[in-house]
C-alpha cells in the first residue's frame, strides 16, 4: 500500500510548517496564551487565507473537498505549533454537524461564514453529569408553537466565549440517556436566558459553562429531524477524535524531538546526558511510542470512511494508544529535562500540558478501551 502523500498534501503541510517557524513561534503563542482574548484573530485568518477551513467540505458547500488525510496533516502541524486558534471548534465539530445535517439555507447562512472565517462557532457537546457519555443529555428543548425553549447547562464548551453561534445537542422526548430523542440546534450566543463562564484551561486554550434558562429559538434553528441528532453528533465527535489524535501525534513528535536535541546539549559529569546509554535506552522507547502511534493513526486514516463499525474501532484504538503511550512520551520528556521540563518557560511543560488534556477530551484511554472491545464483540 502507497502511503505517500501528494504534491497538494505536501503543500499544506509545508505551509503551515513555514507559519509556525516564521511566524509563530513559542513566544507568540505565550502572549496569546496570557491575554484576555481566546486566540489571535491574524492567525485564524491565516488558516481562512490559505483555504484550511475550507478543506473539509464539499465543493457544493463551498469547500475544497478535502478529506480525513488533509485534516490529518493540519492538525499535526497545529500539534506541532501548539496553535491555540479555534479550528477544532469551528472547522470539525461545528462544521462537521453543519455539513451533515444542515439545509441549503441553513449552510448558507453558518457554514459559509464560518469557511470564509466572518463566523465564530462551537458545538455544546458535553453535560456537568455527562462525562463521556454523548447520549446523556439533561438540557431539553421544548416546542412553543413556532419557537423551541431550551432549558439546560452544557459544560467545558471549546470556543464558547468567542463563539456566535452554538449547536445545542437537547433533549426533546426519552429519558435523560436515550439516544433517541436528541436533537440539534443552532442558537445565537447573544439570545437572552444565555449566561456564559468563560475560562482558560491549563493547556491555554479557551472553555465556557453556559446556562440557557428559558431561551427561546427558531424552528428554522432545527438541524436535520427532530429527535434524530444522535447519530450525527456522534460521528462528528469521532471526526474530532481522530483530528486532536493527530495533534497528539505531532505534540509527541515534538516532544520526543527537542528531548533528543536537549540530551546532546546538557553536560552532565563532563558528558553530554545523551551519550548515557540508559537514557539512550528511554529516547529509544518514546521514539517507538511514536512511531507505533503513527502506525495505528494510518489505521485509522485507511479505514473505510462508509464501514461505520470498522472506523469507530479504529478511532478508539488509536485514542487508546494516545492515552497510554502520550501519557509515557510526555512524562520522559519532564523528567529528562529536569526541574526545567515543569517550568512555564519552557515549552515542554506546554507541550505536555496540552498531551494530557487531548487525554481526556472525547474519551481517556479507559473508555475507548471499553469502547474497541464492545465494537470488537459486536
Amino acid at each position: 500500500m502507497d502511503l505517500s502523500i501528494s504534491e497538494e498534501q505536501s503543500a499544506i503541510r509545508d505551509v503551515i510548517s513555514r507559519f509556525i517557524e516564521n511566524e509563530y513561534d513559542f513566544e507568540k503563542r505565550m502572549s496569546i496564551a496570557e491575554g484576555d482574548s481566546a486566540f489571535d484573530s491574524d492567525a485564524y485568518n491565516f488558516f481562512v487565507e490559505q483555504g484550511f477551513t475550507a478543506i473539509p467540505f464539499s465543493e457544493e458547500d463551498g469547500g475544497l473537498n478535502g478529506g480525513p488525510v488533509e485534516t490529518m496533516l493540519i492538525m499535526k502541524e497545529i500539534g506541532r505549533g501548539l496553535v491555540l486558534e479555534p479550528y477544532l471548534e469551528n472547522v470539525i465539530l461545528a462544521g462537521g454537524v453543519l455539513k451533515r445535517l444542515a439545509t441549503d439555507d441553513q449552510k448558507s447562512k453558518w457554514l459559509s461564514n464560518i469557511i470564509n472565517g466572518e463566523l465564530q462557532s462551537t458545538l455544546a457537546f458535553t453535560e456537568p453529569q455527562s462525562r463521556f457519555n454523548l447520549n446523556d443529555v439533561a438540557t431539553v428543548a421544548k416546542d412553543n408553537g413556532d419557537k423551541a425553549i431550551i432549558n439546560g447547562k452544557k459544560s467545558f464548551v471549546l470556543n464558547g466565549k468567542e463563539a456566535d453561534i452554538i449547536i445545542v445537542p437537547a433533549r426533546t422526548s426519552g429519558s435523560q440517556t436515550e439516544a433517541e430523542g436528541i436533537s440539534l440546534f443552532v442558537v445565537e450566543s447573544d439570545l437572552p436566558g444565555i449566561s456564559k463562564n468563560n475560562y482558560k484551561t491549563v493547556d491555554g486554550h479557551s472553555a465556557s459553562e453556559i446556562t440557557f434558562k428559558n431561551v427561546e429559538i427558531n424552528k428554522d434553528n432545527l438541524l436535520g429531524e427532530i429527535g434524530k441528532g444522535y447519530q450525527t453528533l456522534e460521528s462528528t465527535i469521532d471526526d474530532a477524535t481522530l483530528a486532536v489524535c493527530a495533534e497528539a501525534t505531532g505534540i509527541m513528535k515534538s516532544l520526543h524531538d527537542k528531548t533528543v536535541e536537549y540530551s546532546k546539549n546538557r553536560v552532565q559529569f563532563g558528558l553530554p546526558i545523551g551519550g548515557f546509554q540508559a537514557l539512550q535506552h528511554r529516547m529509544v522507547d518514546t521514539l517507538m511510542a511514536c512511531e507505533e502511534t503513527e502506525s495505528i493513526l494510518l489505521w485509522a486514516l485507511t479505514t473505510n470512511q462508509d464501514d461505520s463499525s470498522s472506523l469507530k474501532k479504529a478511532i478508539s484504538g488509536l485514542k487508546y494508544q494516545i492515552g497510554i503511550a502520550g501519557k509515557h512520551v510526555g512524562q520522559e520528556a519532564v523528567q529528562l529535562h529536569g526541574g526545567m521540563g515543569i517550568s512555564w518557560e519552557l515549552d515542554i511543560a506546554h507541550f505536555f500540558k496540552r498531551l494530557s488534556s487531548i487525554e481526556i477530551l472525547f474519551g481517556n484511554a479507559d473508555f475507548h478501551m471499553k469502547r474497541f472491545l464492545t465494537l470488537s464483540n459486536n
